[in-house]
């Protein structure tokens, strides 16, 4: 797939401006909080309908006005197809292809794929669980747009079992700002967390082996692209690690056997039946906390390196290089799955990269990949390449040749 332009109206510092994309390589230079990174939202936004960096499209729409709107016109193997999302302050965003409004934003999802690669990205190592989780989401919603849908019901049915988990039954808990009504007596409450129970093992299940099944596919590519970023000097280890699996084998009530063969991605009656195992194990604690402690929200994303967890690898240059493993991995599972190689974005990431890694990245990418990167020089590049790009600078919400 192929961006061919972008047309930015009232977005972020963006009055109206459009871009025409006329290389495989686009290097757009200039001094910070001038445009760049917002010009790579903007894309990001048109593939997952998500921004890393905002979470209200009010902070989307240009200062002071009431509707911004991302147009941009997409070359893939099927035809071309012309994307629009229109934002407004309020929140009531829209979607179109090719003109055509579509009214289930699930539609609009997996005709852009992208990965995108910053700075912040180094948080997929130091940061929490939340993080990675986050990140393994992004991928599966890449590969199986349905997957968005899949998630959101997990997320509503979490909200309402914990609301009735905070209030235990008594009286109500708001529900998207109306009033939800729970059991009116305390002695209706075990009836219906089972029935909150029976939502969540369901919804939740399907979250947990759709990451299992990416993950899977994801982890040799990672482990591939590690080995030889590193000189085969070390070993990356991606495990997913559920939270109904924690501490459950001692104590399960299940034969061993059947405990072993109830991995992620595997026979979904036995991943309902450790699901329901840890809830059971749990229901006094949930209880006495008030919120839900078992489920895929809790999930863990386990990165080791060298049998040591990369966390507490001392080196920064070997989280980055965990990193790099990571999105170069998903550009290549991206492009085995979907058909055709998604867009790179890289978002000032090559200050980030030392001479080598930076050397392997762009080796990686050579013309196959078509990629837009930010920086404020181009001391980081070497000649060939910028031969071979189209630079654009930005400067104050304009871009120029």
């Amino acid at each position: 797939m192929y961006l061919k332009s972008l047309h930015l109206r009232q977005f972020r510092n963006y009055i109206d401006q459009r871009v025409e994309f006329l290389a495989p390589k686009t290097i757009l230079v200039g001094n910070n909080a001038q445009g760049k990174s917002n010009l790579l939202e903007a894309v990001e936004l048109l593939s997952t309908l998500k921004s890393h960096r905002a979470g209200r499209d009010r902070d989307l729409v240009r200062d002071g006005e009431p509707v911004g709107q991302i147009l941009a016109t997409l070359e893939r193997d099927i035809g071309s197809v012309d994307l629009t999302l229109t934002l407004r302050s309020n929140g009531r965003r829209s979607v179109a292809l090719n003109g055509e409004s579509v009214r289930r934003h699930l539609d609009f999802l997996g005709v852009l794929n992208v990965v995108q690669f910053s700075s912040l990205d180094l948080d997929l190592v130091r940061g929490g669980p939340d993080r990675r989780r986050g990140w393994l989401d992004g991928l599966v919603v890449q590969l199986e747009p349905v997957y968005a849908h899949i998630l959101q019901q997990y997320q509503q049915v979490l909200r309402q079992r914990n609301a009735l988990l905070k209030f235990g039954g008594q009286g109500t808990a708001p529900k998207d700002g109306n009033q939800l009504e729970l059991a009116g007596a305390s002695g209706s409450l075990p009836m219906e967390l089972d029935l909150w129970n029976a939502q969540l093992v369901e919804t939740g299940v399907r979250v947990i082996r759709r990451r299992a099944r990416v993950l899977e596919r994801l982890a040799p590519i990672a482990q591939a692209w590690h080995r030889a970023i590193s000189g085969s000097t070390e070993d990356l280890t991606i495990r997913y690690a559920p939270s109904i699996w924690e501490n459950l084998a001692e104590s399960s009530t299940m034969e061993p056997d059947a405990f072993s063969q109830s991995l992620p991605g595997g026979d979904p009656q036995r991943v309902q039946q450790v699901f329901w195992e840890k809830l059971r194990q749990r229901s006094i604690a949930e209880q006495h906390q008030g919120t839900t402690l078992v489920g895929p929200h809790r999930d863990e994303i386990e990165l080791t390196i060298n049998q040591t967890p990369a966390r507490q690898y001392g080196s920064q240059g070997q989280q980055r290089t965990l990193v790099l493993a990571l999105k170069l991995a998903e550009l290549k599972l991206i492009e085995e799955v979907v058909g055709e190689p998604p867009l790179l974005l890289l978002d000032d990431v090559l200050a980030e990269l030392d001479l080598d890694r930076q050397n392997q990245l762009l080796s990686a990418i050579q013309d196959h990949f078509q990629t837009l990167i930010t920086t404020t020089h181009l001391g980081s590049f070497d000649a060939q390449w910028l031969r071979s790009s189209q630079i654009l600078t930005v400067k104050a919400g304009q871009v120029s040749t």
